[in-house]
């Protein structure tokens, strides 16, 4: 299920690697849609961590639901999954330097404004994190904005935007039927 109000993605998915790229590149369409560029690879980090986390941790299953929300100045991205267990941070200096594992909440701490996570009813949770947001306004139409010398150079390809949410959910194979 997707949906797409102004500001407001939700992605359902299981995380699974594959997937994962998949919200990336969602996560990223959407910010330049909002025009949010400069938190595209903070937000796409962080959607990253959450996810392959419950690729990593989570049980029953990896079903989760992404969503992604600008309310006023601050955006705020969120993984909700089916395992009640509250995920628990790894202090990065026990962590050994050539260690894989082990840095994920840590580096969304460390890119985001805030984080947390809270139980989501009787069986899930939600981890999110926000990143502070200031909507660029748009040039007026008519009027062209003011480009540099070094900029009316350099070709410009037009931004395409992205018509609708494209849902990131594993489907089974269609089964056909034999008649005889």
């Amino acid at each position: 299920m997707i949906s797409h109000p102004s500001r407001h993605c939700t992605v359902e998915l299981q995380a699974l690697p594959s997937r994962i790229g998949q919200v990336r590149r969602i996560v990223s369409a959407h910010l330049r849609y909002w025009h949010l560029d400069p938190l595209i690879d903070r937000a796409a980090l962080g959607v990253t961590e959450l996810l392959t986390n419950v690729h990593q941790h989570a049980r029953p299953d990896k079903s989760c639901t992404v969503e992604i929300e600008l309310l006023l100045d601050r955006l705020t991205v969120s993984v909700r999954d089916r395992d009640p267990r509250l995920p628990v941070a790894s202090d990065i200096k026990d962590v050994a330097p050539l260690d894989t594992r082990g840095r994920g909440l840590a580096m969304v701490a460390a890119v985001s404004e805030s984080w947390g996570a809270r139980p989501d009813g009787d069986e899930g949770k939600v981890v999110w994190f926000t990143l502070p947001a200031r909507v660029e306004a748009k040039p007026q139409r008519g009027r062209a904005p003011q480009r540099t010398a070094a900029e009316q150079s350099t070709p410009r390809f037009p931004e395409v935007e992205p018509v609708a949410c494209v849902p990131a959910v594993a489907h089974a194979p269609a089964r056909s039927a034999v008649v005889g």
